[in-house]
């Protein structure tokens, strides 16, 4: 028998997630939580069922959340519906899509997803409430701290990406390099050595925007 499962956010990363968890066919989705003003429509075929002043009520109802909302360069609401989800004792599942390989010696912390044709190498780490997204591959023993959100098509060596931190679309991350919390790697760049300040860094090899 499935699992209900409720999603927090619905937004276009969203769609992405209901595709993955479709496909994973463990659990049916009870519904979403989004912004007052779209209750009663729908993502997907699937209802916007109330706010997130909703949130204790369909905890005593379901046990499984997952937050959907998406992190383009700020990672602070989904980090806020993370810990709150936490205070109402509810299950965040790690979601892993069928096509994607994850190693069994690898780590995936709670509430993350891993979307489709995603590699994730022999120990590797994945913080909590992380977004690893299409086609993105984690070298052997590379680090993904809690809250980051590594874009589509980025390949990532034996790094460590700091909490927070946000990696745009077809980045490179050499090995050996540490990149700083709450830091953003704009789309395309190359990450060719260990990034000292947070900031905003962009370009091959990249550096940081003023």
């Amino acid at each position: 028998m499935k699992e209900k499962i409720i999603l927090v956010g619905g937004g276009m990363h969203c769609e992405s997630c209901i595709d993955v968890i479709e496909q994973l066919g463990t659990f049916n989705i009870l519904g979403i939580i989004d912004k007052i003003e779209n209750k009663g429509k729908t993502v997907l075929g699937y209802p916007i069922i109330g706010t997130d002043d909703d949130l204790p009520k369909y905890a005593k109802e379901c046990n499984n959340f997952l937050v959907t909302v998406g992190q383009i360069k700020d990672p602070t609401v989904r980090i806020k519906l993370f810990n709150y989800l936490k205070t109402l004792n509810v299950t965040l599942p790690v979601i892993i899509s069928p096509q994607a390989y994850v190693s069994k010696h690898a780590n995936i912390g709670e509430g993350s997803i891993v979307l489709h044709k995603v590699v994730i190498d022999v120990k590797s780490k994945v913080g909590d409430n992380c977004i690893i997204n299409h086609m993105t591959t984690l070298g052997h023993n590379a680090q993904v701290d809690d809250h980051c959100h590594i874009s589509a098509n980025c390949v990532l060596g034996e790094c460590h990406i700091k909490q927070g931190s946000f990696v745009g679309g077809n980045c490179w991350i050499n090995n050996g390099v540490q990149i700083p919390e709450n830091t953003i790697i704009g789309s395309a760049s190359n990450v060719t050595k260990t990034l000292v300040e947070t900031g905003i860094y962009v370009g091959n090899p990249a550096k940081k925007l003023n």
